[in-house]
């Protein structure tokens, strides 16, 4: 669904099931239980939700949007530092995550912890997260919301150093997963909201999907998921700037991430990761279709899974539009119809009670710029009340009381109790304070 005309300021099309989920609420003054129906809660405590995006005359289409996302110099704009956190894994590879604010010994510990997921091939220094973070981490006397929040890097991206033959997909789940047991097992007490960007959206609800009720996340908002990778990759190869701006940018920028770590990749010549690698380095003309082609199709994963016949099998595997019916927390997805990247969107939100599909009129891909600042986007306030409801209003448990319980092995390594054994994590050496405005050399923000 888009159009890649000029945007409107028709307000945004907000879809809710004929009959949706009731939400248990806070109410300290009673033990009696109370709940509301998702659409009401929002309704109510999202108003910018329902508003026209009505950007100056020169953002007014999704290719300016986008394209200001990636080259403007906005980097600067909503300046913030992290502490970030190495974790080894078992499988031997390395996740950063960057905690904020740097300076949270005032929070008590069961302040609510926003959890980001970035885009393709982005980090904590993009835009995009710290046009909405800043305000996340804010103080409440200062006007922000007084939580703590939490960019878990995906493996390479980000200054992430590359510590084991494994590279990372654009639908597997388990980094994610153990990214989490560390944050649960850190802040017990803390509920744990998601916010995803682009393949972080993808990754961000196909996780949620998969737990089902064990979900360590009790509520989620995603900003243009992709969905369908197949249907959105076919729709953006079929049109002349689509295959050579889009899809190019996309695929140099995941080339890159590679070639950083071409080292670390090729650290064992007769695995499959590294003999992949040797054809993915003589590809011509890198696109993200003859990235996933090449590479990501064939070892984005471990086996049997992996390898994939063929790239579109990779794509339906690694999609989130038809896990949205698994869903069991509040969630809300927001996609813009002049998005040049994603045109497909399931706005029915496959009749689930817990989603809320929302399509604006324009915004581009992960633009929504008002103005030219490059501070203002439409999309902050509708997130941030968003996280205001299901942060102080909504009754949820923790992330640690709504998983699996965590368990330290004597190994050292906290697990899932029962779960997979080649899934947990331990923190490492590395990270200390990272600045959120540097961005990492050789790589387009925005994506």
């Amino acid at each position: 669904m888009g159009v890649l005309g000029c945007s409107t300021s028709a307000p945004p099309l907000v879809h809710f099931a004929p009959k949706t989920a009731r939400i248990p609420l806070k109410r300290p003054e009673s033990k009696e239980k109370y709940s509301e129906s998702l659409r009401k809660l929002v309704q109510d405590n999202c108003p910018s939700l329902f508003t026209p995006f009505e950007p100056k005359w020169w953002l007014n289409n999704g290719h300016i949007q986008t394209t200001y996302s990636v080259f403007a110099d906005i980097s600067q704009v909503d300046s913030v530092w992290y502490r970030r956190q190495n974790l080894k894994l078992v499988d031997g590879g390395t996740l950063g995550l960057d905690f904020a604010p740097i300076d949270d010994a005032a929070l008590s510990d069961d302040t609510p912890i926003v959890v980001i997921l970035h885009g393709l091939t982005g980090g904590s220094y993009e835009p995009y997260i710290k046009s909405i973070l800043t305000h996340v981490i804010k103080p409440v006397d200062k006007g922000g919301l007084g939580y703590r929040a939490v960019i878990p890097h995906s493996r390479g991206c980000g200054g992430v150093p590359i510590t084991s033959t494994k590279f990372y997909s654009a639908g597997g789940t388990d980094d994610f997963r153990q990214a989490l047991i560390y944050i649960s097992n850190r802040y017990p007490r803390a509920k744990l909201l998601g916010l995803g960007f682009s393949l972080g959206s993808n990754i961000m609800t196909r996780y949620i999907a998969q737990e089902g009720e064990k979900c360590r996340l009790s509520s989620a908002c995603v900003l243009a998921n992709p969905w369908d990778l197949a249907a959105n990759s076919d729709i953006l190869s079929g049109t002349f700037i689509g295959r050579n701006v889009y899809n190019n940018a996309l695929g140099t920028n995941l080339m890159n991430v590679a070639k950083q770590h071409y080292k670390a990749l090729m650290a064992d010549p007769s695995l499959p990761i590294a003999k992949a690698l040797k054809p993915l380095m003589s590809v011509s003309q890198m696109t993200l279709t003859n990235f996933d082609k090449v590479f990501l199709s064939q070892v984005g994963g471990p086996p049997p899974q992996f390898p994939y016949a063929t790239v579109n099998e990779y794509y339906d595997a690694m999609s989130s539009h038809e896990c949205i019916g698994e869903i069991r927390i509040p969630y809300l997805a927001i996609n813009s119809a002049d998005d040049p990247v994603v045109q497909y969107v399931p706005m029915d939100g496959a009749g689930n009670g817990y989603a809320v599909m929302v399509l604006t009129s324009g915004g581009g891909h992960l633009g929504w710029f008002n103005d030219g600042t490059g501070k203002d986007r439409w999309t902050t306030k509708p997130v941030l009340e968003w996280l205001t409801l299901m942060g102080r209003e909504v009754l949820a448990k923790s992330g640690s009381e709504r998983g699996h319980k965590v368990v330290l092995g004597t190994d050292e390594f906290l697990r899932n109790e029962g779960g997979d054994e080649r899934l947990g994590c331990k923190e490492c050496e590395g990270g200390g304070l990272i600045n959120g405005n540097a961005g990492v050399e050789g790589l387009r923000k925005g994506l």
